[in-house]
């Protein structure tokens, strides 16, 4: 069996407590026909240099019925800055455009196979997955990107096309797994796929 979940898998279900001070089930949102599930976080700075990119791809596509959902997965203990009192800091600093949930066990990471911060999956309208992988071909240096594919298959998507690469490798940091934990990486574990 593979570690990631596979294209034309199911979207598994999750409650998770979000910066906004409620719980959500993802299938709060069953009304929205497309959803795209991130793994993200505080430190990465992966995530934060692509972070202006993410915003601009939410506010261009959450109008056209698409569910950006963004979860932290990354151990406070392996990554203090990662834990829930900074998520809500830096989403009310922030004020980015998605709810940021906390998967303070890792169970929803473990559920998706999330193996970088940041890392995209996209599901249909049957909650099939349709896109796997990274956003952006150069997250940490976003003035050198030339490839969006996220947007790729979002567009495609919603064209009613079948996406061309629905699979792409993650670029990020490592998601910071408990150290009893099987998948547990070092903290300096942060780079290139």
């Amino acid at each position: 069996m593979a570690f990631t979940l596979q294209i034309g898998e199911t979207a598994p279900d999750f409650i998770l407590p979000a910066t906004d001070g409620q719980r959500y089930r993802l299938y709060d949102f069953k009304d929205d026909p497309v959803w795209v599930v991130f793994f993200t976080c505080n430190h990465c700075p992966y995530v934060k240099n692509s972070d202006e990119l993410t915003r601009k791809t939410v506010e261009k596509y959450q109008p056209r019925g698409v569910r950006f959902l963004g979860i932290n997965a990354n151990s406070a203990q392996i990554n203090p800055d990662d834990d829930f009192e900074h998520m809500v800091a830096r989403m009310e600093k922030r004020r980015f455009p998605w709810l940021y949930l906390y998967d303070e066990t890792q169970q929803t990471a473990l559920a998706y196979g999330a193996l970088k911060t940041p890392h995209f999956f996209v599901f249909d309208a049957d909650r099939r997955l349709i896109y796997t992988g990274r956003a952006v071909d150069a997250p940490r240096e976003p003035e050198n990107v030339t490839v969006n594919d996220l947007e790729r298959a979002l567009d495609e998507h919603l064209a009613g096309k079948k996406v061309t690469v629905p699979l792409t490798n993650p670029i990020g940091c490592s998601i910071k797994w408990e150290e009893h934990d099987k998948h547990w990486m070092p903290p300096e574990a942060c780079d290139l796929v």
